[in-house]
């Protein structure tokens, strides 16, 4: 099956992407894999502290992505995958890809305005290093422009 795989954060232009690799894993009878990242916290002194830092970043990504999960189906009717990791942004969806043969595309959005995103601009300066084709999608796209267009 291809799968999609878009990383979801609390930006406009990761529902962007999530439209999109949506609407064409339902044209081309594939899937769709929702990542969440967890940033690394910053060291802090006290354990307790740093596990609690953690912990509250973890489930506010699993919300983030749940939400997101649940968008897609009622839209769609696709159930995703769902992953949540934690650590370097390129390195884990670098090990995602390569730990998936099902997944096709990296899907992503570019800002709206301004810098495309830290991820476009890795990836992209960096495409010969992927396994699979990058996505680029324009952030400022409607619901119709992206519909018509996947």
């Amino acid at each position: 099956m291809r799968i999609y795989l878009v990383v979801m954060d609390e930006t406009a232009e990761a529902e962007v992407a999530l439209r999109f690799a949506a609407r064409r894993a339902v044209k081309t009878g594939g899937g769709v894999e929702i990542l969440a990242l967890v940033p690394a916290a910053d060291f802090v002194p006290w354990g307790g502290v740093q596990a609690t830092i953690e912990e509250e970043a973890r489930q506010r990504a699993e919300g983030l992505v749940a939400a997101a999960a649940g968008t897609l189906f009622t839209e769609s009717g696709l159930k995703p995958a769902i992953t949540v990791r934690q650590g370097d942004a390129s390195k884990v969806i670098r090990e995602i890809i390569a730990g998936n043969p099902e997944i096709a595309a990296l899907v992503l959005a570019a800002a709206a305005s301004g810098a495309p995103g830290p991820l476009i601009s890795h990836f992209a300066s960096d495409t010969g290093g992927l396994t699979i084709p990058l996505m680029i999608i324009p952030g400022a796209l409607s619901v119709e422009a992206i519909d018509r267009l996947s």
